[in-house]
């Protein structure tokens, strides 16, 4: 059996990218799927019974077996956002809390279909620092959001792989969070936010914020739902054996958290 390098497959681990093929030239391509970028070639002078490739974030390949000659990555996969969500005690979780990223059905499947993988994944969303579920927040007082940033959670992550000759490099980052507030707004901010400081006062976020009218009492659990969505933009290049191409692909992650409103109580 030939191994991932032989049969001209190596995996990029890039965040962000879309469950899309884009060709590179002929004997050859770079698929991207969630978490994933797959640089696919052929590799002449190589013959053999099967091939492995890598899928998902960081886990073990689907193994399969092919026919005789030459080939590129046989297993193509796509992602799907569950809905509903699994409860909380699903061990699709892994972990994690409802809210905290999502669970997206993953399907592989090898050359035309016959034989398919599928399998629940949980996929990293926003990493909100604010507003907070144990904050204490005034109708009519600005509020202040923003999100912690990591290479898996905010970006920027960049990554290269080589298979067969050619060589693909792709940085992915978070583009736009846009910010569903649970009353009827929504908010859109180009950057992670900045973070409040006692300084601030009461004045409105310069970055990314939003002030309440309302009470949240007649919300279920007496809390909006917030539901912070990060789009990623991944560009990539094939910097070796590909003739330079390039491209751009996108993806969206969500966090959702429950923050309560009440109102200030004046005491005469």
């Amino acid at each position: 059996m030939r191994t991932a390098a032989a049969a001209g497959v190596a995996v990029l681990a890039v965040l962000g990218a879309a469950p899309t093929a884009l060709a590179v030239g002929p004997g050859g391509g770079v698929s991207c799927g969630d978490y994933i970028c797959e640089v696919e070639a052929d590799d002449p002078g190589q013959t053999g019974s099967g091939a492995s490739g890598s899928t998902g974030n960081g886990g073990s390949a689907p193994q399969g077996s092919g026919g005789s000659g030459t080939s590129s990555n046989p297993w193509t996969c796509t992602y799907q956002l569950l809905s509903p969500q699994p409860p909380a005690t699903s061990l699709d979780w892994e972990g994690h809390t409802p809210g905290d990223g999502a669970v997206y059905e993953q399907r592989c499947h090898y050359l035309d279909s016959i034989n398919s993988v599928i399998r629940n994944q949980w996929l990293a969303g926003p990493d909100i620092a604010s507003p907070r579920a144990a904050g204490k927040y005034l109708v009519g007082m600005p509020m202040w959001m923003w999100v912690n940033q990591s290479p898996t959670t905010y970006g920027p992550n960049t990554a290269s792989a080589s298979a067969g000759g050619v060589t693909v490099t792709a940085t992915a980052k978070v583009s736009t969070i846009v910010w569903a507030m649970g009353d009827g707004a929504v908010v859109t901010c180009t950057g992670p936010g900045t973070p409040y400081t006692a300084a601030a006062g009461k004045t409105d976020s310069p970055t990314c914020g939003h002030t309440y009218n309302r009470t949240s009492a007649d919300q279920a659990a007496g809390r909006y739902q917030v539901t912070a969505t990060s789009t990623w933009t991944i560009d990539w290049h094939v910097t070796t054996g590909g003739g330079g191409q390039a491209g751009q692909l996108t993806e969206t992650r969500q966090t959702q958290i429950q923050v309560p409103l009440a109102e200030l109580q004046v005491l005469n």
